[in-house]
């Protein structure tokens, strides 16, 4: 990461942390469980590209950390409800015990629930701070709450869920992708581009979105296999104890590296179309070659 990605990702990291420095007793638990599972770690990919592309329609970014930050806490909460018992059954994330494992179900439940609605506090208190306006406020939390859905997120988790034990073609383990992983990217892209006052670039956005998120999830892919505890943070070769269809079972692992080089020159390829996208080829470059 260069000095201006890295900034951008500490600045978004002290904008979260901030937002639970009070924890008023009665309540304490359920922020401390919210707070455990979003400063856990991570990229901070989504609200990177919020950021990114802000700045790649040649807007100035920084006073929109903490409006990026919302998507950060629509992927925290579907992380904590992921690890739960009835979904993925997963002990550890990002190295650390799961929500559920630090804090009991009923805790982790009611935190991913909390998170959800405070991603859009975050773009209230922006519009009521006249940061944006309401205009820019009502479109950001169509674009976060379409994408986070059922016609999103939450669906692309359902088609996961119904898909275990089966062996799913191509075309729905592209559209279970799209919506589980690429939906929130997507969002990001386009949150960044209506920021920046720029509409006509959203489906410029779009494209790269939908390229970035598929060879995301096939280096995800590839990681199940071939990472480790250590670097990843949690227990690798989940996808195949679930008997889930992946890039992987259903090319093989040098198909699959290839799928991912080809869908990230895509991506790259769509930022042509924006005038200050440095940053963002690089970013789009790294995750390629990442190891967790």
């Amino acid at each position: 990461m260069n000095a201006n990605v890295t900034q951008k990702i500490n600045k978004i990291n002290a904008s979260l942390k901030s937002y639970f420095a009070q924890k008023p007793d009665l309540i304490k638990s359920v922020l401390s469980a919210e707070e455990y599972s979003v400063t856990a770690g991570g990229k901070r990919i989504r609200p990177l590209l919020i950021l990114l592309f802000c700045e790649a329609c040649n807007a100035d970014s920084d006073s929109f950390i903490d409006v990026s930050t919302s998507i950060e806490m629509i992927h925290s909460f579907s992380l904590i409800h992921d690890d739960l018992p009835c979904m993925d059954n997963d002990d550890y994330r990002r190295g650390k015990p799961s929500c559920h494992k630090q804090f009991g179900e009923a805790t982790a439940l009611l935190a991913g629930d909390a998170l959800t609605f405070t991603a859009f506090e975050r773009i209230y208190d922006a519009a009521q701070e006249c940061v944006i306006d309401s205009k820019t406020a009502i479109t950001l939390v169509g674009i976060l709450s379409a994408a986070s859905g059922s016609y999103g997120m939450v669906g692309g988790q359902i088609i996961d869920i119904e898909s275990e034990n089966k062996q799913i073609p191509l075309e729905v383990l592209k559209e279970l992708q799209s919506k589980k992983t690429g939906a929130l990217i997507s969002a990001a892209c386009e949150m960044g581009c209506v920021l920046a006052g720029c509409d006509e670039k959203r489906q410029n956005a779009r494209e790269y979105a939908y390229n970035l998120g598929l060879a995301f999830q096939i280096v995800d892919d590839i990681l199940d296999v071939e990472g480790n505890f250590e670097t990843l943070g949690k227990p690798i070769g989940s996808d195949s104890e679930n008997n889930k269809t992946t890039f992987v079972s259903l090319y093989g692992l040098q198909k699959a590296k290839e799928l991912a080089k080809e869908y990230t020159q895509a991506a790259l390829d769509a930022l042509d179309n924006f005038e200050n996208a440095e940053d963002l080829k690089e970013l789009t470059s790294e995750l390629l070659i990442r190891q967790n």
